[in-house]
């Protein structure tokens, strides 16, 4: 039967304020893709975000030029699509990674499969997800910890008194902290922090330093004694070799490399290389989560709790207790619409 690609956007309002070190995001907008033969659909994600240049005007232009192409497709393979799709659309991976996620979904419903099963065995171990908890006053933060009790926090540093901050968020909990300064801190202070923040049981520390800043990684890579995980500087496939000698692992996000596809060859060449391997998200509905957690038993450790950062969702699927992911009993992704 014809396949037809479909989306639509929706404003998805946040439970809080969402404040890393860049902006500030009450509400996120997000287009959900739908390929669908009238029998099976599947469903892809992909939200805006300043600093990747995703808005509303590009991801349409970009989703209206490779419709065309998924509506004459007739049962190619995902990465075959992905292929095809990359040359129409290269400076887009948003877009691309939304109906990649989609087509994966699609194929694995009308073969009656997960869509994890293509590469993983359905009851693999899978690494437990952390819990943003983003820039806000000490109390704020405080709050968000005391609302929601979890086993692994993810900390969104880029202050003026981060490590205060985190000494007083350590009082109130003994789960492990994980550090994100989203490119806010330097070498120097980077290094200094680390050595404050490995007492504090932080397990790693993401993106300390700007992406363009290879000098001052280097320095940090010989000298933190923590783990340095890439975030804004691993965005493509491309980027793993260059990380790999200044890092220690990757953050594979999958609206930053295109989709699955690329994540999946992202992650075969960064083992053959020995770095630790993360997967994280944008702040997003459950298409998107449920999309992501596909991946999770391939992976060191999960960041995935875009859509439990949200006032409201569009869809159910893949859920969390206690960080622990609770796949669906379905095919593909598990995600069904919610009736708007």
């Amino acid at each position: 039967m014809k396949i037809t690609l479909s989306f639509q956007f929706y404003d998805l309002p946040l439970q809080h304020p969402f404040t890393i070190s860049r902006y500030t995001v009450t509400v996120q907008k997000t287009v959900v893709v739908c390929i669908s033969d009238g029998i099976h659909t599947g469903y892809g994600e992909a939200t805006a975000n300043p600093y990747y240049h995703s808005t509303q005007e590009r991801l349409t232009a970009s989703l209206l030029k490779v419709k065309p192409i998924v509506d004459a497709t007739d049962a190619w393979h995902p990465s075959e699509l992905w292929q095809q799709l990359s040359k129409v659309i290269p400076d887009d991976y948003f877009a691309l990674c939304a109906v990649d996620i989609a087509y994966w979904d699609f194929y694995s419903r009308k073969n009656g499969k997960t869509l994890r099963s293509y590469w993983t065995d359905e009851h693999a171990k899978t690494p437990l997800t952390s819990y943003t908890i983003a820039i806000d006053s000490l109390e704020m933060m405080q709050q968000k910890i005391q609302e929601k009790p979890w086993p692994i926090y993810k900390i969104k540093l880029g202050m003026p008194n981060d490590i205060e901050t985190v000494m007083e968020l350590r009082k109130i909990t003994e789960a492990v902290f994980r550090i994100d300064a989203n490119c806010a801190w330097t070498a120097q202070q980077t290094i200094d922090n680390a050595l404050v923040l490995k007492d504090l049981n932080v397990e790693f520390i993401e993106q300390p330093l700007k992406a363009e800043d290879t000098e001052g990684m280097k320095r940090v890579r010989q000298h933190s004694v923590l783990p340095i995980i890439a975030d804004e500087s691993c965005q493509r496939e491309e980027d793993v070799n260059r990380c790999s000698e200044i890092f220690h692992g990757i953050n594979i996000k999958l609206m930053k490399c295109g989709g699955i596809t690329p994540a999946l060859r992202m992650i075969e060449n960064a083992r053959n290389k020995g770095m630790l391997l993360m997967a994280g998200c944008m702040t997003e509905s459950t298409v998107g989560i449920s999309g992501l957690c596909q991946i999770a038993s391939l992976l060191d450790y999960l960041d995935a709790d875009g859509a439990l950062l949200l006032r409201t969702d569009i869809a159910e699927g893949v859920s969390f207790n206690y960080g622990e992911i609770k796949y669906p009993n379905a095919s593909g992704t598990g995600v069904k619409l919610h009736q708007q």
